[in-house]
């Protein structure tokens, strides 16, 4: 085991899970994601994709302080409380995405076998990703994991 990994597993004794940060690439937006929420607590690890780091690990640590506190995140419903004026809502991230974004997660779990939900959050005029008229932008920055890569209305 090198640092990282360290670091990694002692954030996750300590606070619960530890939050990794994916820089913007080629075509591919940034994202934050939580690993260990699975295997200490038994719920899904959570990640957020297209917000700054800042704004998307503040949320990630909001997620894993309520489940610690025994709140359940169903897919499918709105929450509050993750961005200052706004409703998010979780969606059940399809394993077929799994090795492309959560490296650390499979390397955790030593492959798969845990649950991953997306906080999928709208736009400052409250678009969201089933509407038609969202931009491409906003398609671009939040990729929807699920299994059809796309939402109808929740």
């Amino acid at each position: 085991m090198d640092e990282n990994d360290l670091k990694a597993l002692n954030n996750i004794e300590e606070y619960g899970c530890h939050v990794l940060k994916v820089m913007e690439g080629e075509g591919e937006p940034s994202f934050s994601y939580s690993i260990g929420i699975n295997k200490k607590q038994n719920k899904p690890d959570v990640v957020v994709l297209g917000l700054n780091s800042e704004l998307a690990h503040s949320m990630v640590n909001n997620y894993k302080d309520r489940v610690i506190e025994g709140e359940v995140f169903e897919p499918g419903r709105y929450y509050s409380d993750f961005l200052e004026g706004f409703k998010v809502c979780f969606i059940k991230v399809s394993k077929k995405h799994f090795e492309k974004y959560f490296g650390w997660g499979l390397w955790l779990h030593n492959g798969d076998d845990f649950d991953m939900l997306q906080i999928v959050w709208p736009t400052t005029d409250g678009k969201w990703p089933w509407d038609r008229d969202k931009s491409e932008f906003y398609q671009w920055a939040q990729p929807i994991l699920n299994e059809e890569g796309e939402l109808n209305a929740i």
